[in-house]
């Protein structure tokens, strides 16, 4: 099974990039683009009204800018480590405060965000990235 899997890992490594990126972009989106319109009563009806020169703000900034960049596989290594500071930094300042247990702060998703942009800093784009086309 290990030889079968093995020649996927790098396809493995650029989509895990791409969606990481992906789904860091759309908070950023959220919540500077105001996009989708989030109703009232979803818990992550707060995205639309972050406020741009506020700390969420900032968040979203990066969020929106280095979330492409992830995505594009562009200064991945780099990125990845910023990315995964940022999660650190939400989740210290943003839930931990809340409760000593993620699934009561709120913060399983950027405990695992930070770790998985922890990983993509030290793995690199992958194959399909605008790092390896950069290498050829």
């Amino acid at each position: 099974m290990d030889k079968m899997l093995v020649k996927w890992q790098p396809t493995a490594l650029s989509l895990f990039r791409f969606i990481t990126g992906l789904l860091l972009f759309q908070y950023g989106v959220a919540k500077i683009l105001k996009f989708p319109t989030i109703p009232e009563g979803n818990p992550y009806a707060f995205l639309n009204k972050v406020e741009l020169m506020s700390l969420s703000g900032a968040a979203g900034l990066i969020e929106l800018i280095l979330g492409a960049l992830l995505l594009l596989g562009l200064f991945t290594r780099p990125v990845a480590f910023i990315l995964s500071g940022e999660m650190a930094f939400a989740y210290f300042i943003g839930h931990a405060p809340k409760s000593f247990f993620p699934l009561i702060n709120g913060g399983t998703l950027a405990i695992l965000f930070c770790f998985a942009c922890l990983y993509l800093s030290t793995a690199g784009g992958g194959p399909y990235s605008v790092d390896a086309m950069r290498k050829k």
